[in-house]
């Protein structure tokens, strides 16, 4: 079993969409991340009636890994509703999502995104955010 089996299993187990209340619905899109040093954390999904205060399962997993371990850097990522990545944009992170990783730690412009989980396909968070506007910030920060 490859990490990318053993990520979309862990995750697969938070898959089990379901009405919270008449106004929050949960665990329908879910994701594993394999940290820096190889761990794995999971998250799910919670959308409410207003946008603002949805959850996407990618922050809430890395939220999970720097909660319970204070670790920054993602090497892998994988994000998906009843099935894995396959291909044409399924399992990539929003927008709020990618600016958060690379918000995060600057080493997770190299973190590998599943794109098509059969055969193995990724891209990497610098290749979906190319010229981030947040790069010469980093950049004067560690002179």
């Amino acid at each position: 079993m490859d990490i990318w089996e053993k990520m979309y299993l862990k995750a697969k187990e938070q898959y089990q969409p379901h009405e919270v209340s008449p106004f929050i619905y949960a665990h329908h899109v879910v994701c594993a991340l394999e940290s820096e040093n190889g761990e794995i954390y999971t998250g799910f999904c919670i959308e409410s009636c207003s946008g603002v205060l949805d959850l996407c399962a990618e922050r809430v997993a890395a939220l999970n890994m720097y909660m319970q371990s204070q670790q920054t850097i993602v090497k892998r990522m994988i994000a998906f509703r009843d099935r894995p990545p396959y291909g044409g944009g399924s399992g990539m992170p929003c927008g709020a999502c990618r600016e958060f990783f690379m918000q995060l730690n600057e080493k997770n412009q190299d973190m590998e995104i599943m794109v098509d989980f059969d055969t193995r396909e990724t891209v990497t968070l610098k290749e979906l955010l190319p010229l981030w506007w947040g790069e010469e910030r980093y950049q004067n920060g560690n002179q």
